[in-house]
């Protein structure tokens, strides 16, 4: 009888490899999808805020003064250039991107990329808003919601700060 046991636990075994073998791996979990970048809407040409505004200011507490560019293209792209100007010190600043629009009387800019980097889209600090308190063809007055007034004048399509 011991023979017998013997072959049937060697044929359990290899049945149950052969079975094993058959089974398959769950599949691995699937890449997370890259997260798709927004398409601005364009706007009107013809719309008064569209070129380019530069504004330049003092803020109590800051050595130097505060230049910021706003570049707001008719396809509803943007960039933003803050840069802070220092006597005997290179220039600082910040550069972004995005889409902008018009809500009533604001103004909107929806950042995509900070300084180069994708930004968390769904984070609302990456939405300013600055109501428009005055434009003209050369001139366009802005508060933030922060309170600070950029006092902007329009300047050449291909002007950008220099660093």
């Amino acid at each position: 009888m011991k023979p017998f046991r013997f072959w049937r636990v060697i044929g359990v075994m290899v049945l149950g490899s052969g079975l094993a073998a058959c089974t398959s791996f769950p599949p691995p979990p699937a890449a997370p999808e890259p997260q798709k970048k927004p398409v601005c809407e364009s706007v009107s040409a013809e719309d008064p805020l569209v070129g380019n505004w530069l504004s330049k200011r003092q803020e109590k507490g800051v050595a130097g003064e505060l230049r910021t560019l706003f570049t707001l293209q008719a396809d509803g792209r943007m960039l933003y250039t803050e840069q802070i100007k220092r006597p005997r010190q290179p220039s600082q600043g910040l550069s972004e991107s995005g889409c902008w629009w018009r809500d009533g009387d604001q103004l909107v800019l929806k950042t995509l990329e900070s300084n180069g980097s994708p930004v968390d889209t769904d984070d609302p600090i990456y939405e300013n808003r600055y109501s428009v308190s005055h434009s003209s063809t050369d001139k366009l007055r802005l508060q933030g919601a922060d309170g600070v007034q950029h006092n902007t004048t329009r300047t050449s399509p291909g002007y950008r700060l220099p660093f």
